[in-house]
């Protein structure tokens, strides 16, 4: 398999330096990361770095599969357990014993999933759907997510127990933001395959102009993005003679992009936003007093707390938890102003 993960970057170091020394423990491990930093890379990795190396190491993503699904998909079931269950059938953590499971996601896991998860943890043991015998098994667990856990603890939506029984170790991945030291060695290596791929005698790199401006950007869909940004370079060049200086950060960007026609609010720069709040603002002090002004007002207040709402999530990159420090609300309180206005 490869499990190549590529860095210099001291950021990077640090935690290939933690991988390595909770490899070898016999205990759940939690990656915590942004999209597209390569916790699927790390999650193989802490397995094939164990003594479980050459045993089984089952993936599951945890969003994948409807809730119906998940508990059957994690711990099996008998024959006759639910319409269309004609014969038995093992789960990921039947097939993973003596080996390793990944759950990707695992903060999307249904209340129930998490109690019985919590059990297997706790006590290497759990039933099949739809049956009472229980089953033994000997699986470590290794999960990812993207979400604070914590926080989801406290407002009530992942159980504190588990939490504390898969955070042994926590590995939280910099983004790529945060190491942008790598940059230049990811690109020369994503160039090199790409540049391989399209029958290139070599790859010319990038000209400065290029390099400068992927340093400069800040890769909210992190390694993943970049990836794609080089492939994406190398696919439209004519040929690898010279360095390459076409890049494309939004291969959506285009005069011809079709208009969403949606209900959902269309995301505003912090510019505009501002604009539509001081416009808002100056409005209700010069609006003169007519007899629905009582309906006009809850209107606006309603629309202004919204765009503050948008701004502030903005600014703190779209983490609820310090959106709502910032806004001297509880988390829970936040939640409930996001779900009014539909930004959830």
């Amino acid at each position: 398999m490869d499990i190549q993960i590529i860095g210099s970057s001291n950021p990077f170091l640090d935690v290939m330096d933690q991988i390595s020394r909770a490899a070898p423990m016999e205990r759940p491990v939690l990656v915590i990361g942004e999209r597209g930093t390569g916790k699927e890379l790390i999650a193989a990795r802490l397995h094939y770095l164990s003594q479980r190396w050459n045993m089984v190491y089952q993936k599951m993503n945890c969003a994948a599969l409807p809730e119906n699904l998940l508990e059957s998909e994690l711990f099996g079931y008998e024959a006759g357990a639910f319409t269309g269950a004609s014969k038995r059938r093992k789960g990921r953590f039947e097939i993973a014993h003596e080996g390793s499971l990944f759950l990707d996601e695992i903060g999307t896991l249904t209340s129930a999933a998490q109690e019985k998860l919590l059990r297997v943890i706790e006590y290497g043991e759990f039933e099949r759907l739809g049956g009472n015998d229980t089953i033994h098994v000997d699986v470590r667990v290794i999960g990812a997510t993207n979400i604070d856990l914590p926080a989801a603890a406290d407002i009530g939506e992942f159980r504190h127990d588990l939490l504390d029984r898969l955070a042994f170790d926590v590995i939280t991945v910099p983004p790529l933001r945060e190491r942008k030291e790598d940059i230049p060695v990811l690109t020369d290596f994503f160039g090199q395959r790409m540049a391989k791929e399209q029958e290139w005698l070599q790859f010319p790199g990038f000209t400065d102009q290029a390099m400068e401006a992927m340093m400069a950007h800040q890769w909210p869909g992190n390694i993943r993005e970049l990836k794609n940004v080089v492939e994406r370079a190398v696919y439209r060049a004519w040929d690898g003679e010279a360095p390459l200086d076409d890049i494309v950060f939004d291969p959506f960007e285009s005069p011809y992009r079709p208009q969403v026609i949606s209900n959902r609010p269309v995301q505003k720069n912090k510019s505009e936003q501002r604009n539509e709040a001081e416009a808002l603002n100056q409005q209700l002090l010069t609006e003169p007093v007519v007899s629905h002004v009582a309906y006009c007002m809850k209107t606006k207040l309603q629309e202004m707390e919204k765009q503050h709402l948008t701004l502030a999530l903005e600014q703190h990159k779209f983490n609820q938890r310090k959106t709502a420090e910032h806004l001297n609300l509880s988390y829970d309180q936040l939640r409930h102003a996001l779900k009014r206005h539909t930004l959830l």
